[in-house]
């Protein structure tokens, strides 16, 4: 007779068979490394020299370089997660140069994010290192104002447009106002180790051949890394709940999207796709997630979804906490509707 877990003994099962690939390997690390950094500026070399012949050259080589970036953000995130190697001092340093390629600074990055794991898919603690998210009642206590600004952000357009110009000249140049000095100085060290690079690279080429190569490198990562970061926790049926009621694993596994894309792809975003995985065990280094996901059965029953399925999700706008699921805004208003009628009857 098979033995029925509680599930508390589901969950310490789950962290258990976890638990052996949150181990850093060097070998991997450093490879990773070579086959991430070396592209990268190789694409942004070449980027430069073909400029003479055709700028649609150079912005090829852009296209090219902003798919590692994307990866080297992945390692940037791992060293922010003390994950990439066991070695403190080697995961900072790594992150800082990693932090500059990518325009993140490190500490600013690492404390942010380690909010958003804590607080992922809570409703009560939102704000800090997520995408925001208003429920449906939320949306309609604001003013025609707040309303039209919530669309304006959510609309593709600008999240996936404007969003990288944002997130790389501004929020990632300055600290909230809660940073401690440690944080503040690195933020400020890696925002002047740009400048001085990009600086250089203007006085041997011009302003005009560091926009197309590194500009618009950054802006395609930029588009790219928000939009995994969207689709990782947009979904209809992704978990929310308020604090009460809020679970800790069920935010990992049911909180946080299996993004199974093609090979090449999962090898360039550096496995994030499996984020359910991640967000479970933050410790495992991104060269393993996919072993945990194959190696743990509880892990496969994730939210699956595909490069189709991933651009229904453009739709959702606003939260529903009565049905637990995204909705449209015109799904919304229809509920709103109904619930008005429901009032009304019932009054």
């Amino acid at each position: 007779m098979a033995t029925i877990l509680t599930d508390a003994e589901k969950t310490k099962k789950l962290r258990k068979d976890v638990a052996p690939f949150a181990k850093a390997e060097r070998r991997k690390s450093i490879m990773q490394m070579v086959n991430t950094l070396a592209p990268l500026l190789i694409a942004w070399v070449a980027g430069f020299y073909l400029l003479q012949f055709s700028p649609w050259l150079t912005v090829a080589c852009s296209v090219v370089a902003a798919g590692f970036v994307v990866r080297t953000f992945i390692i940037f995130h791992d060293c922010t997660h003390g994950s990439f190697f066991k070695s403190k001092k080697a995961n900072d340093y790594v992150g800082f140069v990693t932090g500059v390629l990518t325009s993140f600074p490190y500490e600013k990055w690492k404390r942010e994010h380690t909010i958003h794991h804590a607080t992922s898919s809570n409703l009560d603690k939102r704000g800090i290192g997520d995408i925001d998210m208003l429920t449906i009642d939320e949306y309609m206590e604001k003013s025609k104002l707040g309303r039209f600004g919530y669309r304006l952000y959510r609309n593709p357009l600008v999240m996936f447009g404007l969003g990288p110009i944002y997130m790389v000249l501004i929020l990632n140049r300055f600290n909230r106002s809660d940073a401690k000095k440690k944080e503040r100085i690195n933020t400020h060290l890696t925002t002047l180790t740009m400048v001085a690079v990009l600086g250089s690279l203007v006085w041997l080429t011009s302003w005009q051949a560091v926009l197309l190569v590194y500009g618009v490198t950054l802006f395609i990562a930029g588009a790219l890394g928000i939009w995994l970061f969207y689709i990782q926790h947009t979904y209809e049926d992704s978990y929310f709940e308020y604090n009460e009621e809020w679970d800790y694993v069920k935010a990992a596994v049911e909180g946080s999207s299996y993004y199974k894309l093609p090979k090449l792809l999962q090898w360039i975003t550096g496995n994030i796709g499996f984020h359910h995985v991640h967000h479970l065990s933050p410790r495992v280094p991104n060269y393993h997630l996919e072993a945990v996901h194959e190696s743990v059965t509880p892990l496969q029953k994730a939210t699956t979804i595909t490069l189709t399925t991933s651009l229904e999700s453009v739709r959702y706008k606003l939260y529903d906490p009565e049905q637990k699921k995204f909705v449209t805004f015109k799904e919304a208003e229809e509920i709103i509707v109904k619930r008005s009628r429901r009032s009304s009857k019932a009054a």
